[in-house]
């Protein structure tokens, strides 16, 4: 808890002193998105769980993953393509428009709801690994000033992917390893509860 109080605390004295980028346009930011649909849906629903929900995902946090998908940062050879191109304002814009829209709700396996709750709203005393909650809040809303993701809704098979990335340490775009140390002390099938939870809040 000590250390989710402290990276808190980082995030928003950083965002105190780092120059602001430019504001997202939401109009030119939806012209701008028609060549993202086929992936991740016209308002940022996406039709398939192989893409995420984009739609009512923070804006900052959209805004940082767009960044460092283009700088490598964060590595993915999809996006990678897709960013390339793409302007400080281009990327502000989309980040605008997909977060000025309204993820659609995600639905919870039965069998998985109850493991899933006791870890997103209770973690895991025994091995050290924190409730979700304490950073993606109580309906999984996220909390934009620190730039971490919303995941009420999200498609669980993403989710679960992300999880099993951090833990890995092939996804390694988090703040001070925070997501890879609490994903590498968490088992396969706690980490396939609290995403198919996290899918289905709001």
């Amino acid at each position: 808890m000590k250390k989710v109080i402290m990276v808190t605390a980082v995030c928003l004295a950083l965002g105190s002193i780092i120059p602001a980028m430019a504001a997202g346009d939401v109009s030119a930011g939806k012209a701008k998105a028609v060549a993202c649909a086929a992936c991740h849906g016209a308002d940022g629903n996406s039709p398939s769980d192989m893409f995420p929900k984009l739609a009512g995902q923070g804006e900052a946090y959209l805004l940082k993953q767009l960044i460092e998908f283009k700088d490598g940062t964060r590595e993915n050879a999809v996006m990678a393509p897709m960013v390339a191109a793409l302007s400080e304002q281009d990327m502000a814009d989309l980040s605008a428009f997909y977060a000025s829209n309204k993820t659609t709700a995600g639905a919870v396996a039965e069998e998985l709801f109850e493991a899933g709750q006791a870890i997103y709203r209770g973690g895991n005393k025994e091995t050290g690994v924190p409730a979700c909650m304490a950073c993606h809040g109580p309906t999984g809303a996220g909390m934009p000033a620190a730039k971490w993701p919303a995941l009420s809704g999200q498609y669980a098979a993403y989710t679960e992917a992300q999880l099993n990335a951090f833990a890995s340490g092939t996804r390694s775009n988090d703040s001070n390893s925070m997501m890879r140390d609490i994903a590498g002390k968490m088992t396969a099938d706690e980490i396939k509860a609290v995403s198919a939870y996290v899918s289905g809040l709001h």
